[in-house]
């Protein structure tokens, strides 16, 4: 399967209520900007919530220009949505970047450290795609390098990052960032044309996973 990254737009965009979007917005049209699975995505959010994945790689440029994005829509998305970051592994090389996001998770700090990551590679230039980077880095955010390893280790990460490809596999993703919407629906840039049109695409797919 040929592997793609798509181009974000930097325009800035927050969860619009569908009455009001389907005013100002054309409708999506299902097989030209998302897909419906043929088969439903494991979710891991409880009854009367949607689940909204986001498919993503830390070294990947346009990751890091949608990442902004994404938190503007998340902070003001509705309250049964559920954003759910998973880190791709499209091949061996990517593996790192997988478990220091689960290891981050793991130890709490993805809430405090995941935009970091993001800016030590494509801002500052830092190497944190191999292990050796990676502990450097995680040192310098004043984690503990025994603590980190033995979490960036444990059956827990491999454990996740196991389901993170079995995820990835579900939806079909071939290039990031990309979405999930509630199991049973993809989007991505090249489908939409850009990621702020893949957001707008997420909230009319997150109104029909409600019916």
């Amino acid at each position: 399967m040929k592997r793609r990254i798509f181009s974000a737009s930097l325009l800035a965009t927050g969860a619009l209520a569908l009455p009001q979007w389907a005013l100002a917005q054309r409708i999506p049209k299902e097989g030209t900007e998302y897909k419906t699975l043929g088969r439903r995505a494991v979710s891991e959010v409880p009854p009367g919530k949607i689940e909204v994945v986001e498919f993503f790689w830390y070294s990947c440029p346009h990751c890091n220009n949608f990442e902004p994005q994404l938190e503007a829509w998340s902070k003001v998305a509705p309250p049964d949505v559920v954003l759910r970051r998973i880190p791709v592994g499209f091949r061996e090389d990517f593996v790192p970047q997988q478990r220091l996001f689960y290891a981050l998770e793991g130890l709490g700090k993805v809430g405090e450290l995941h935009a970091k990551v993001f800016n030590a590679i494509h801002a500052e230039r830092q190497p944190v795609n191999r292990e050796d980077g990676i502990v450097a880095w995680v040192q310098k955010q004043g984690i503990d390098k025994a603590k980190f390893l033995e979490v960036y280790n444990s059956d827990f990460v491999t454990t996740k990052v196991k389901q993170a490809l079995v995820l990835q596999e579900a939806y079909a993703v071939e290039g990031v960032p990309a979405l999930g919407i509630a199991g049973r629906f993809y989007t991505d840039g090249a489908m939409a044309g850009t990621m702020a049109r893949a957001l707008q695409v997420a909230d009319y797919l997150i109104f029909q996973a409600r019916r």
